[in-house]
């Protein structure tokens, strides 16, 4: 299933349904039609029947509305992942599971704000990099210990103002398989 999650995250429109259903926890056609009005109504249902078709996603209720029966959506895959459980258990399918709503997390909070009428990306100083390094093992730990100490110095900062509410995050990759 690995496989269809990349792809729906990776095609446009599965990527809006799929963060919608996992925004709202489950999601009628009709609402996704509402909310995202810019995939036509033939698109929107082909897309829900591909992904409930790769088990992305999963019919959680139906209900008879005027002749036709309206179908609820939900994700068909739990995104809480007990992280201790996934790491005792080495499970490779539980880890992509965790990730996948960590990058969930974070589309969210980004659609949100590309939806504010008062979008400044500059002021805001909103972004995002990649920054490839050759490092041991012991130096990543070191690295880690570094960043971790600098964020939990600003996690004690009290709201006032002149002081925003931001969430960062910091990914570290599985290494590449060195040739």
């Amino acid at each position: 299933m690995t496989e269809q999650i990349m792809e729906s995250i990776t095609n446009p429109v599965k990527c809006k349904l799929l963060l919608e259903i996992y925004s709202q926890g489950q999601a009628t056609a009709k609402h996704l039609s509402n909310i995202l009005g810019d995939i036509p109504q033939a698109t929107l249902y082909r897309n829900l029947k591909k992904m409930l078709n790769d088990g992305i996603l999963k019919v959680v209720e139906e209900t008879q509305v005027r002749g036709t029966v309206e179908k609820t959506y939900a994700l068909a895959f739990n995104l809480n992942g007990d992280f201790e459980a996934i790491l005792a258990e080495n499970s490779g399918t539980l880890y992509m599971q965790v990730f996948m709503q960590y990058l969930l997390g974070f589309a969210k909070q980004f659609r949100e704000y590309c939806k504010s009428p008062n979008i400044n990306i500059k002021e805001d100083m909103s972004g995002f990099s990649l920054s490839p390094l050759y490092l041991s093992d012991e130096e990543l730990t070191e690295l880690m210990k570094s960043i971790s100490g600098i964020i939990k110095t600003a996690a004690k900062n009290e709201p006032k103002a002149g002081r925003k509410l931001r969430t960062m995050g910091v990914i570290v990759s599985p290494p590449e398989n060195s040739k």
